[in-house]
């Protein structure tokens, strides 16, 4: 177990260049179905619903986010997304940020060397904080995802275009690895690169590293850590989050008995 985790730092910090590291919060995953903010291609069977509340401090600058985040899947490879996030601290200014809606479509499965291919509709409603807000945005997204014995592996490629004009477009990548280290605990790693809608240029690159606890079948509690990786700021951000699953209906188990 020791080896796969110094094997998820080392890919952290020898990837990336530099950074800066706060941005807006945009269209996020829900725990299981993915790492920090790397999208996994799976979703959420068809009818069932997640429900995810969550928190994120920011130190040098200190900012406070709460993040609301629900899902439900239309079908066994569609998935609907939504992100409410609600800042603390940003320059003073409190408030909502924009709400991130997204459409999830798995169209093609995992095979045996094979990856699962999944891309991402996703839209931003005008709806935060002027200081906060991009007047909205629109993008897409592809996600690759492969399981290699207990590690998942993720990588997602994201292009957005805010609503305001004098902002340029955003291009993000991701790459993310889940680690089943027991049956209710991951060990999860994420690296995070994104280009500024301010400069155009990439100076936004973070390490995250953490832990996933299933603390019931349809309960799982996530904690984490990023690392600005050039000296930029926000140099450390701490994550939490509680992510609740519709439960599945039990099936009935009908015992027969013989008459002798």
């Amino acid at each position: 177990m020791r080896k796969y985790f110094l094997f998820l730092m080392l890919i952290l910090l020898f990837l990336c260049v530099d950074s800066y590291a706060f941005e807006t919060t945009g269209l996020q995953p829900i725990g299981p179905y993915g790492v920090f903010s790397t999208f996994s291609a799976e979703s959420l069977p068809k009818g069932k619903a997640a429900f995810s509340t969550g928190a994120e401090i920011l130190i040098d600058p200190d900012i406070y986010r709460f993040v609301l985040k629900t899902a439900y899947g239309i079908s066994d490879n569609v998935e609907l997304n939504m992100t409410v996030p609600y800042t603390l601290g940003a320059d003073s200014t409190d408030g909502f940020e924009d709400i991130a809606l997204g459409f999830k479509h798995r169209f093609f499965d995992e095979g045996k060397y094979g990856p699962s291919l999944a891309y991402v509709l996703n839209a931003s409603i005008p709806s935060g904080r002027d200081e906060l807000s991009t007047d909205g945005r629109f993008g897409i997204g592809l996600i690759i995802s492969k399981r290699v014995g207990p590690v998942n592996g993720h990588v997602n490629l994201f292009y957005e275009k805010p609503g305001k004009r004098n902002l340029d477009d955003e291009v993000s990548f991701l790459a993310g690895l889940d680690f089943a280290a027991a049956h209710n605990f991951n060990i999860l790693a994420e690296l995070f690169c994104k280009t500024s809608h301010e400069s155009g240029k990439i100076d936004s690159v973070e390490g995250r590293i953490g832990y996933r606890i299933k603390t019931t079948d349809f309960i799982y509690t996530t904690f984490g850590a990023g690392f600005d990786l050039k000296k930029r700021s926000p140099e450390t951000r701490i994550m939490f989050s509680v992510t609740f699953l519709s439960p599945s209906k039990k099936e009935k188990i009908k015992k027969i008995y013989e008459e002798e």
